[in-house]
């Protein structure tokens, strides 16, 4: 009889461990849970069997029941579970062609320090050098890095 209820705890525990790595991910009462069950189930199996069984329940609860943990995320079901999608755009990259360092534009939003510039009648974000500005406002593009354009104010008060 023991027997058995050393192969339902296990059981149990491969149970809780998928659900912590599929449904409740991070360190959750799941987790926590199918740890417990594993370490019981050793200690039957030590107590009740000896150190043989022991042993061997042992060898079963740290290899083989993580081999079957990947066996399941390598094969169609463990497939389902995860993102197989590959992500290939880009976050609004400045077009070269129409914005260039020296243009010359004006605050559509407040600069505080980030906010909307106008610059060859296209909107666009960008980060001022530090100070604040009021929309309305004339600043020079000093400096484009991929999708962020810094600029100055062109009449400093």
């Amino acid at each position: 009889m023991n027997i058995l209820i050393i192969l339902l705890l296990i059981f149990l525990g491969i149970v809780l461990m998928l659900i912590e790595f599929t449904i409740l991910p991070g360190i959750t009462i799941a987790g926590i849970g199918g740890v417990l069950l594993f370490g019981y189930s050793i200690y039957l199996a030590f107590t009740s069997y000896g150190t043989l069984a022991g042993f061997i329940t042992l060898a079963f609860v740290l290899i083989f029941s993580p081999l079957l943990i990947i066996a399941l995320f390598k094969g169609k079901t463990g497939k389902k579970l995860t993102l197989g999608a590959i992500v290939s755009g880009v976050a609004n990259e400045i077009d070269s062609t129409k914005i260039k360092i020296g243009d010359v534009g004006i605050t559509v939003g407040r600069l505080a320090p980030m906010g909307k510039i106008k610059v060859n009648d296209i909107v666009v974000e960008a980060k001022s050098t530090g100070n604040f500005m009021d929309p309305g406002e004339e600043v020079r593009i000093i400096e484009i890095e991929k999708s962020l354009i810094t600029v100055e104010p062109i009449n400093l008060k």
